[in-house]
């Protein structure tokens, strides 16, 4: 080690409030630094979460910059950069794990190759999955027409047109590659101190390309070195379908592009990538549009269809039916039956058959209550509203059965809904996540317990990983090994009560405690927005008679019209809990909150009640909150 340098390795690490993945990444490290003249420099930008009490309590040997605002990532990276002291400088997310050897072993690459300026890792996302991002290509005109257009996606492994993520380098061959990931940034320091730090004109992404790109500008290679394997669990994919993805992440080429292309290239680049956002932006909409609307607009056709045809049986028997039902009434009468399959979660997956039996009746109810008020002349018959019914539910039994054996995968019926564990631990540990998942969870199946070092892929839905009996390393590399889309893996750290892991490379690092996500679930999520929108327009409609029974009357008018709108939600957390405690799914601030049923001061007892609301959700839970304390809709929220 040179002797202008104190340490052999910088780590910065920079966090805002991922807390629990903080201090699993600081265990992955700390496990890592063993026999390594390393520093940690950890920066938080202004996070409410606990984060800094966590840092003080288990890991206060690593000294913190704990802004007092979120200064964004560059900003935040470049503060420890500049006192660092190692003769390396990593740039490590958060939401990552390295394995015990990654730092020994891409320490002494560099030290072999002094012309080395940067280097990338294996990564993988919470799946087992190899993240293409791992290594990368310089993003000029045609190497961002070749993306943004899919003709990288279509020819991956091509070398013209693979080149955004490098596809004609395979995924174990160390190689010079132009771009650096962010998620794991290694860097000689005096290359920094040669072409400089993180450039904070990028709000975000992009600042990894400028400098990688700055770094070989400065007679200096990068390097992908895939003989050590990390975590990266939320992956550059997340979000990848969303409007605001697309311009932030385009945007950061344009800026990249006029810093560094000259000319006619500039403007080229410029220009495909300004006609590319809008393109993307579009087709992003249409994309999640479509997914959603695909399944319910053919079972919309096939239903009015059979309705129709029904009407010819009703001719045949010399029964006219009016011009108007033929008109209006099927085709509403069709909406009805799939809107309402819709909201009770027939769409969700997996495919549950007791829903569209539960969705036909309520969607017949309405139809007939809806009948016996319309006038004489648009009143028909009542055993073709039946005989309707009859048809759609035979319809969507048929028609889940034909996915069910044609297709098969999420289609797939009959299941228990049950899950299965594999716990990779040893006896203590197995026991005490075993007792945690037990407490946790109310359809188990089955837990087993799996040796460390088995070799063969348990067939069960969850793996587990003790942190306390297995090594970050062999972790990841069980991982590689027994990747599916059959199962998901989650890590227990070695005390607590939270499981940390990501079910797809389209998401973000998840976490799981108490099992909470129920709340978080896209049918729970899409009930709850139905309640807010039904309760907020019959409360509206009854203000003339409510308003006089609150005290705030300006409040009370203004939070119903919040809530329909979707600014606010009836139910909900306190402001302070809902910034502060990460275990909680992300809601809308509730202007009431479970608490407030039995009108505790007890911090503890409103923590345990929100804990509940969040794993135990359901519409009728909200109706009997809002019914028990309706008298305090005119409570103010800013």
């Amino acid at each position: 080690m040179s002797e202008n340098y104190t340490y052999k390795l910088s780590v910065v690490i920079v966090n805002y409030n991922v807390e629990h993945f903080l201090d699993q990444c600081l265990d992955s490290v700390r496990r890592a630094s063993v026999n390594c003249s390393l520093e940690v420099l950890i920066v938080d930008n202004n996070s409410v979460d606990g984060s800094l009490v966590m840092l003080a309590e288990k890991y206060p040997e690593y000294p913190v910059i704990a802004n007092k605002e979120n200064v964004g990532f560059s900003c935040a990276n470049n503060q420890a950069m500049r006192i660092a002291k190692g003769e390396y400088v990593l740039l490590l997310n958060p939401d990552t794990v390295v394995a015990e050897d990654s730092f020994s072993k891409v320490i002494t690459f560099m030290d072999e190759h002094p012309k080395a300026g940067g280097l990338g890792v294996h990564m993988i996302d919470g799946k087992g999955n190899f993240l293409p991002e791992s290594k990368r290509g310089l993003p000029k005109p045609m190497v961002a027409f070749y993306k943004i257009f899919g003709l990288s996606k279509l020819f991956p492994n091509s070398k013209r047109f693979g080149q955004y993520h490098l596809g004609h380098i395979k995924e174990d061959e160390t190689s010079k590659i132009d771009v650096l990931c962010g998620a794991f940034m290694l860097m000689r320091k005096s290359a920094l101190d040669k072409v400089g730090l993180l450039d904070e004109d990028y709000f975000m992404y992009g600042e990894d390309i400028d400098l990688s790109y700055r770094i070989q500008k400065g007679g200096f290679d990068n390097y992908y070195f895939p003989e050590t394997s990390i975590i990266h669990y939320k992956g550059e994919s997340t979000k990848k379908s969303s409007v605001n993805y697309v311009f932030v992440f385009y945007k950061a080429m344009v800026i990249f592009a006029r810093k560094h292309f000259a000319g006619k290239q500039a403007g080229l680049f410029s220009f495909l990538i300004n006609a590319a956002i809008y393109l993307r932006a579009f087709l992003a909409v249409v994309s999640r549009i479509l997914k959603r609307l695909f399944f319910p607009v053919i079972d919309f056709l096939y239903v009015t269809g059979g309705l129709f045809a029904l009407t010819n049986y009703w001719k045949m028997s010399n029964i006219e039916f009016p011009e108007a039902l033929i008109k209006y009434s099927i085709p509403i009468y069709a909406f009805v039956w799939i809107i309402t399959s819709f909201f009770n979660g027939g769409y969700d997956f997996p495919i549950k058959l007791f829903k569209y039996v539960k969705s036909v009746l309520i969607a017949t109810l309405i139809i007939l209550v809806a009948y016996a008020i319309l006038p004489k002349d648009y009143q028909f018959s009542r055993l073709f509203i039946f005989a309707g019914a009859g048809w759609t539910l035979v319809y969507f039994f048929v028609s889940r059965f034909f996915l069910h054996f044609a297709v098969g995968k999420r289609f797939r019926l009959f299941k228990t809904g049950k899950r299965s564990f594999a716990i990779v631990a040893k006896n203590e540990e197995f026991e005490r996540i075993k007792v945690l998942i037990s407490q946790t969870h109310s359809n188990i199946d089955e837990i087993d317990q799996v040796e460390t070092q088995k070799e063969q892929l348990p067939q069960l839905s969850e793996i587990i990983f003790s942190a306390a009996d297995n090594t970050y390393g062999e972790i990841i590399q069980r991982m590689r090994d027994w990747k599916s889309s059959d199962h998901d893996f989650k890590i227990a750290p070695t005390a607590g009560s939270v499981l940390i892991g990501s079910n797809s490379i389209d998401t973000a690092g998840d976490l799981y405690i108490l099992n909470l996500n129920a709340l978080s679930s896209t049918e729970n999520v899409r009930k709850k927005r139905l309640f807010d929108v039904s309760f907020s327009i019959a409360l509206i409609l009854s203000i003339p008679i409510t308003i006089f029974f609150f005290e705030k009357k300006g409040n009370f008018v203004r939070n119903l019209f919040r809530i329909l709108s979707g600014k606010l939600t009836f139910i909900g957390y306190t402001d302070t809990e809902m910034k502060t405690d990460v275990r909680l799914p992300k809601i809308k601030v509730g202007v009431i909150s479970p608490s407030e049923v039995i009108d505790s001061s007890n911090e503890s007892i409103r923590e345990k009640l929100n804990l509940l609301y969040a794993r135990d959700y359901s519409m009728r839970k909200d109706f009997s909150i809002l019914l028990k304390s309706w008298g305090k809709l005119d409570v103010s929220k800013v």
